[in-house]
């Protein structure tokens, strides 16, 4: 009797061991970047035309775990405020309360700028409260320090973010110079399609920026050297994808992918969602 039980134990135990592995082992195919510790979610700016609160619902659908979220965005859910330092306590309460409900975390605030010192500190100061890990800006020279500064007193990172020459940090070389001397927690936030727009070579920035690249802006787009181009599903433009992966790879990349589809605005859900399913089809 005692002999039949534990033989029964036993092999309820395997099968809870088997069933255990069998799930994490379709995980791991179902989000193969996990393993490589990239966070692949997207940027809310994709789905501007909406909510934020409709965003989310968008962005899970894709079976995104992370957003990106922008300044001005409204929430929705019932309120009116705008996704931003000046969200009431109520405000903020209520967007970690629609992250919580579909299970997506806000890793990543930008693009966004002030315009002096107290500013900085109050887009810090909700970035901290938010759980933010990474600000993804654009600023003036003039700074460059500040920035610095509280990178370090909130233990935040910032990215610089390339949009299409002639913006400020649009080639590696303008970025890499402000980053001189400044923080380690400063960094790149890598937009692979506007330098595609700029007629750079995504793969060889991203050599440039070796080690800084703290966020990827990631696109795909129809044309090389346009700035007119739009975006397609990713690995069936110009963009060298499987060379990025590669170099991300290389890299030991850890950040955040962030979608940033901006075409089919009014519809752009399903692309969104074939783009990360090419991508981990190729991870």
């Amino acid at each position: 009797m005692i002999k039949s039980t534990f033989l029964n134990l036993l092999i309820v135990w395997c099968l809870a061991i088997s069933t255990s592995c069998s799930s994490t082992k379709n995980l791991s195919h179902a989000n193969p970047e996990k393993k490589l510790g990239w966070k692949l979610g997207s940027q809310a700016y994709t789905f501007r035309l909406f909510t934020f609160a409709e965003a989310l619902d968008k962005i899970d659908s894709c079976d995104l775990r992370y957003v990106e979220a922008f300044p001005g965005q409204i929430i929705g859910a019932g309120s009116t405020e705008q996704m931003g330092y000046g969200l009431s306590e109520s405000g903020r309460k209520l967007v970690k309360d629609l992250l919580k409900k579909k299970n997506i975390t806000l890793h990543a605030f930008g693009v966004v700028g002030a315009k002096n010192e107290e500013e900085w500190e109050k887009v810090f100061q909700f970035a901290k409260d938010m759980g933010v890990k990474v600000l993804n800006v654009e600023p003036s020279e003039g700074h460059l320090d500040v920035i610095s500064r509280l990178c370090d007193k909130y233990d935040i990172k910032v990215a610089l973010h390339n949009h299409p020459q002639p913006s400020k940090y649009w080639t590696p070389d303008v970025v890499l110079a402000a980053l001189k001397g400044r923080s380690n927690r400063m960094g790149a936030a890598a937009d692979v399609g506007h330098w595609m727009r700029s007629g750079l070579d995504p793969v060889a920035c991203l050599k440039q920026l070796d080690g800084r690249v703290f966020h990827i802006h990631f696109k795909d787009l129809n044309t090389f050297g346009d700035k007119k181009a739009h975006d397609v599903h990713w690995g069936t433009g110009k963009l060298p994808l499987r060379d990025i992966v590669n170099e991300l790879k290389r890299q030991k990349f850890s950040g955040m992918l962030s979608a940033e589809y901006e075409y089919n605005w009014e519809n752009n859900k399903d692309d969104v969602k074939q783009s990360a399913a090419n991508l981990r089809a190729i991870l």
